[in-house]
């Protein structure tokens, strides 16, 4: 039975849960600074793969976006009168 490893049995924390651990060593994390510095070059990597719009497109959002808007303040209007409509009836309040 030599060369057969046996995974020791741990208490998982959040759940209370009995699991085998992987009894491998863990990876040691690099420090403070190292962290942040890989951080700002991943975020600066992500910024490159943005498309900025052009003005034709932008316009085109924009257009959407307010006219969206409208349409919803529309129908918030349209169901403020109906709700209050309805509430007049019902507490017999005259319109």
């Amino acid at each position: 039975m030599e060369g057969i490893q046996v995974a020791s049995m741990v208490q998982d924390e959040p759940n209370g849960e009995i699991v085998p651990s992987s009894g491998g060593t863990r990876e040691k994390k690099p420090n403070v600074f190292a962290r942040i510095a890989l951080f700002i070059r991943q975020v600066f990597a992500e910024l490159r793969k943005v498309v900025t719009p052009t003005r034709q497109e932008l316009l085109k959002y924009t257009g959407v976006v307010l006219g969206f808007v409208v349409v919803m303040m529309a129908v918030v209007y349209g169901l403020d009168l109906l709700f209050t409509f309805l509430a007049g009836i019902v507490f017999g309040i005259p319109a």
